[in-house]
């Protein structure tokens, strides 16, 4: 369930967006997690300092929310992000399972900044054969296989 919204978290994660820009280790985004009213987990873009496409704020502020609190699924948190998230952002959070997502900045704002996701929204409502990106199922009935032995596991942890 999600808590309150607390304008102090945002406010944080606006001001590593701002250093971020300021200092030039990445894009001008920033996220925190919170647990129990505390920040657990920070993060910036960082996808031009590591070459990692999927260095995204809310993306490091979840991988280390997850180290910090010793799992995978974020129930019972909040993600604070300073600009609203992107597809793939906001499908983390999703997995993630955190309560709630808030944010400062809109997708239209980031796309005035030249950050825009429309193209990744629309080619997401697509079926694969129509989106740019190819997309083609090979070997179905063997990729299978994977799935079966899933089912068949005694010792699966379910996510």
């Amino acid at each position: 369930m999600a808590s309150q919204p607390n304008p102090e978290f945002l406010r944080r994660a606006i001001a590593l967006a701002t250093q971020n820009a300021t200092v030039g280790t990445g894009g001008p985004f920033g996220a925190v997690i919170v647990h129990g009213g505390k920040i657990v987990a920070e993060g910036a873009n960082s996808v031009t300092a590591t070459n990692d496409p999927t260095a995204h704020a809310e993306m490091n502020a979840i991988r280390a929310a997850a180290k910090a609190l010793a799992t995978f699924t974020l129930d019972g948190c909040d993600l604070y992000t300073s600009c609203e998230p992107c597809p793939m952002c906001l499908a983390a959070a999703y997995w993630a399972h955190v309560d709630a997502v808030y944010y400062g900045a809109g997708a239209a704002d980031a796309a005035r900044a030249g950050f825009d996701d429309a193209f990744l929204y629309e080619e997401l409502r697509k079926i694969p054969s129509q989106r740019k990106l190819v997309s083609v199922q090979l070997l179905g009935s063997e990729a299978w296989a994977s799935f079966a032995a899933w089912i068949a596991s005694p010792d699966k942890v379910e996510y």
